[in-house]
């Protein structure tokens, strides 16, 4: 059966594929979001029966970030649509691949692995109320200096858009007056009703006290009045992490690989 790949500017013909696996396009579907909308391009291939693939390559920053994720069943179709948009692909770029995807690129590009990871769902809500959450507050623009001071102390390498503290889905601790714990999201949609836990760190010092799994829940609990779904990405060699998530009732449901990517000069 013949197909081709296209461009795609349709937002409910996006959605409507992306939500028969909801928590494998977890991202994909809070990009939609017009909040991240203007910063995506959304590719697929298509055959007279619909969509097999789909693509996602997100723009904004300085190193575009590609997602293609798909069910096991589907690989064939992800590998001629990635082969079909190699010629439009930037030098350099990270990206998100199912396993098994990272030949398709390798043919044309060098690709430094980040690891494995899981997406994770939350599964079983009931186990946020055995957390303490007592301690958590919210923060918010105003935190911003010292979130940034947290981040570069604890967690240098994430990726932060201080525009999400206006999500209002950001919560830390403080001890002795200075912030020590905080968690948030990456991807927050009202509109998709999805959300991805990000940027949750503790200082290296008030580690193994409770803290990173107290604001964790907490913005789990404030996420669930307003989403149906909540998901996550960690790496799965962080075995600390994911028993974290665990105890607050997320599960692990996919698995994929994280790149750097950079064309194979000729």
């Amino acid at each position: 059966m013949t197909t081709k790949t296209v461009h795609l500017d349709n937002k409910n013909q996006i959605e409507a594929f992306l939500r028969k696996n909801v928590f494998l396009n977890i991202y994909s579907l809070g990009d939609l979001d017009d909040f991240f909308r203007p910063s995506t391009n959304w590719y697929a291939l298509t055959n007279t029966t619909g969509i097999k693939a789909m693509i996602l390559v997100y723009t904004a920053g300085s190193l575009y970030c590609l997602h293609a994720l798909t069910e096991g069943e589907n690989i064939h179709y992800m590998e001629e649509l990635l082969q079909s948009l190699i010629p439009i692909f930037p030098e350099r770029f990270y990206a998100h691949l199912s396993l098994g995807l990272e030949g398709t690129l390798g043919k044309h590009y060098t690709l430094k692995s980040h690891g494995k990871h899981y997406k994770m769902a939350l599964t079983k809500e009931s186990a946020l109320s055995r957390i303490d959450t007592s301690e958590v507050i919210a923060l918010s623009m105003s935190d911003l200096n010292e979130i940034v001071s947290l981040f570069q102390a604890a967690y240098p390498e994430n990726w932060f858009d201080p525009r999400l503290l206006d999500t209002n889905q950001y919560y830390g601790v403080r001890v002795s007056g200075k912030l020590v714990s905080l968690a948030g999201v990456h991807v927050y949609s009202r509109r998709y009703r999805v959300a991805a836990l990000g940027n949750i760190t503790t200082h290296p010092e008030y580690r193994d006290k409770g803290y990173g799994t107290a604001v964790t829940a907490r913005v789990c609990k404030s996420l669930l009045r307003e989403t149906d779904h909540v998901g996550l990405n960690v790496n799965v060699d962080n075995t600390s992490a994911i028993r974290c998530y665990e105890k607050l009732g997320f599960e692990a449901v996919d698995s994929y690989g994280e790149y750097e990517v950079e064309k194979i000069l000729s």
